[in-house]
């Protein structure tokens, strides 16, 4: 008897099980499929190169500026106003092409816009966050030190001291992305006067600042991420955040990054899912597609139930997001979730390649290699957890 076939549902193709991208209005869909094209254009011929040799894409920034996604309408009234539900599925389409890309955007318009948003008087937000917008200047965000990584709220080592009408900066700072070439770089440090954290905006060419990127990683190559050194870095009063007054005002930028980590994870499981489908459909063996056989349509299916879930509850997220209801452990619960069902996610793609599954040719390594930075950064696994867990219980277990 022949086989049967059945129709190949396009949204299954695209790892959009639950149609997902319905939920948003025509004008929305437009923007999203022009970033899509612009991402398998631009973006998707040139992921491995720049993987390979560590490199970011700085010669796209005028292309990404004509895209209109960067930044909100409260930064320039040229912006178009855009629910965060685009927003979320612009991470996610960035992901699913490059996670490297990805992560070099957010890092901009995400964590160092996001900072100025937050924490920024009126005049610091009119002075940076425009010429942010039209990628005139690069941000970068300074949190994570060489020895204090899940510890920042009490640990920070770098320090900032009041001396006349401005302060003084010492410290290191590891894995900050962008910091090789950022033009504004958004350091946090203690006060030594009062033990509160405090954010800084230091500029390009400041002296005693300086960056060095990190060699030989594995993940996010494309991310040129730094060890940077402050010896007595000097930065006006008027480049002090004015609404940076301690760890709490950082971690509501980082309510919102957390966020888009999660979008981020959900894309790169897509964009393994997707590479994966394609290989499942193309590749034979014993006379027939993998794709025809139980095993590797079981992986397949796995990898979508983990992709759904996640899109459903990054859904979710982008709703309370709307309604100003979002909190710190429900954003610290969709990066846990997200990031924990990529890994497994990616891992499965590379399963179906079998021994093609560690060429970068294939993508698939990409993707996996890339999942590993995506879980482990705005806070790990277990540290959200335990954010989960405190509201969860009424009781911190951090220490």
């Amino acid at each position: 008897m022949a086989e049967r076939q059945h129709r190949i549902d396009p949204a299954a193709v695209e790892g959009d099980f639950f149609y997902v991208r319905d939920l948003l209005d025509r004008e929305e869909r437009g923007k999203l499929d022009r970033v899509r094209d612009f991402l398998v254009e631009r973006v998707a011929p040139r992921a491995n190169e720049l993987w390979i040799a560590g490199e970011s894409p700085l010669d796209l920034r005028d292309e990404i500026r004509e895209l209109d996604i960067t930044g909100t309408y409260a930064d320039d009234r040229a912006i178009a106003p855009r629910s965060y539900l685009l927003t979320g599925l612009l991470g996610m389409e960035m992901s699913r092409v490059d996670p490297s890309f990805a992560t070099f955007f957010g890092v901009h318009a995400g964590l160092a816009m996001g900072s100025i948003r937050e924490c920024g008087s009126r005049e610091q937000k009119d002075r940076w966050l425009p010429p942010m917008v039209r990628w005139d200047k690069i941000g970068a965000f300074a949190l994570t030190e060489p020895l204090v990584g899940s510890g920042t709220a009490l640990g920070l080592t770098t320090t900032a001291r009041r001396e006349g009408g401005g302060w003084v900066l010492d410290g290191e700072k590891k894995w900050i992305g962008n910091a090789t070439f950022a033009d504004l770089v958004v350091v946090w440090a203690k006060d030594v006067a009062d033990e509160q954290v405090k954010g800084f905006v230091v500029e390009k060419g400041t002296p005693g600042f300086s960056a060095t990127a990190l060699e030989d990683k594995i993940s996010l190559r494309g991310v040129q991420n730094a060890h940077i050194v402050l010896d007595g870095v000097r930065v006006p009063e008027e480049n002090r955040l004015q609404h940076a007054d301690t760890f709490r005002d950082t971690a509501r930028v980082l309510k919102v990054t957390r966020g888009g980590v999660a979008w981020s994870a959900t894309g790169c499981a897509v964009g393994a899912y997707e590479a994966a489908r394609g290989y499942a459909v193309r590749r034979e063996q014993f006379g027939r597609p993998i794709g025809s056989f139980q095993l590797v349509q079981d992986l397949l299916a796995r990898m979508l139930a983990n992709i759904t879930a996640c899109q459903a509850m990054a859904v979710r997220m982008a709703r309370l997001h709307e309604e100003d209801r979002l909190g710190d452990a429900q954003a610290a619960l969709a990066k846990m979730f997200c990031t924990t069902r990529m890994r497994e996610t990616v891992a499965w793609a590379r399963e179906v390649f079998g021994g093609n599954g560690i060429l970068l040719e294939h993508d698939a390594a990409r993707f996996f290699a890339d999942a590993e930075a995506l879980y482990s950064y705005e806070g790990s696994r277990d540290m959200n957890s335990l954010i989960v867990g405190r509201a969860a219980t009424g009781y911190s277990a951090f220490v």
